[in-house]
């Protein structure tokens, strides 16, 4: 075997002192990467000359065994030095990430078409001179039928035709905002003028019209010499800033048990197909004196008069909705045109 003991001891020393030699010229993570590669790498020369070892014969194996584990052990100890002292080598030059390539839009939520309703029309009435008040949902007898003229005895309060929570004591969702003109009469003197929107709960059959959830909008003025001009004046005007001056409204005489005179507000339904239809918008009319005395306001010095308007009619009017279960049921395909 061409073998030359010498030779591999000297071989050993040039590599110690070169790695030596290598270090001092050591200013950066990235000179430090270049000098392991050189020396430590999977083609460096410690390596290398480890590998050598299987030329050694028997007898010396166990000598120059020793001392390439030295060799590798000191020269690793000095990689590791320097390491510690200089921190991490910067992350490679050029893009991380390829920027050309299409981006994806994120998906930006927006409020509820309803939402939007609710806030558009509470500006519009706002801008009329109206506060905008908020009543509880779940409510009791007293505020849902009693103060508002309706008897005991009324089909509105069939049970089969409400929530009830706890029949003992009358406890129920309410099944209108007229509740919260009650609580503001009981806490005001005229004048008043409120609206307030909000849900009601009603057991009714679903359709493309109805729902046992909806929301309404009660509005409600108390003054001395108001009349019912000025209701129909105000809800044409709220109408058409809404609607659009083209809207088309009829008033239907009707009845409430707390109002009168009462009529019914229509609006005039286009649907897609070039089909035509009067939709219910709601009921309106002057306050009954007997809900005025049930709150302590003198009938014989004020008149008011109501409403309360179906807020999904309001929707599917002005977007062209044909079912109000699509507000409800759809999912963002159809909610994000909004």
């Amino acid at each position: 075997m061409d073998w030359d003991k010498n030779q591999f001891d000297e071989e050993i020393r040039r590599i110690q002192q070169a790695s030596d030699a290598g270090l001092k010229d050591i200013e950066t993570p990235e000179d430090l990467e270049t000098w392991r590669i050189e020396y430590l790498g999977t083609k460096g020369k410690v390596k290398a000359v480890m590998g050598d070892l299987q030329r050694v014969p028997g007898e010396f194996k166990a000598e120059f065994g020793k001392k390439l584990n030295l060799l590798k052990k000191e020269v690793q100890e000095k990689f590791e030095k320097i390491k510690n002292s200089l921190g991490k080598p910067a992350a490679a030059k050029g893009p991380i990430e390829d920027v050309t390539l299409p981006g994806i839009e994120p998906r930006i939520g927006h409020l509820h078409i309803l939402t939007q309703t609710i806030q558009e029309i509470s500006d519009i009435f706002g801008r009329m001179g109206f506060e905008v008040v908020y009543g509880p949902e779940v409510e009791d007898e007293q505020h849902n039928f009693v103060d508002l003229n309706i008897p005991a005895a009324h089909p509105a309060r069939d049970w089969m035709d409400n929530f009830y929570i706890n029949d003992d004591d009358g406890v129920m969702l309410r099944s209108q905002t007229s509740t919260v003109q009650i609580r503001v009469m009981e806490n005001r003197q005229p004048p008043i003028r409120v609206v307030a929107p909000g849900r009601v709960y009603r057991p009714d059959e679903v359709d493309a019209t109805h729902s046992f959830m909806f929301h309404q909008l009660e509005g409600l003025y108390v003054d001395e010499g108001v009349s019912m001009v000025d209701l129909k004046t105000c809800v044409d005007q709220f109408c058409k800033a809404y609607f659009g001056d083209e809207v088309a409204t009829r008033f239907r005489p009707s009845f409430f048990p707390f109002t009168e005179p009462s009529a019914e507000v229509d609006l005039l339904f286009h649907y897609p197909d070039g089909s035509t239809k009067w939709i219910e918008l709601g009921g309106c009319g002057m306050v009954d004196p007997n809900v005025l005395e049930a709150v302590n306001i003198d009938p014989e010095k004020y008149t008011g008069w109501a409403f309360g308007f179906g807020i999904e009619r309001m929707v599917m009017r002005k977007h062209n909705v044909p079912d109000i279960r699509l507000l409800f049921e759809s999912d963002v395909r159809f909610l994000k045109q909004f």
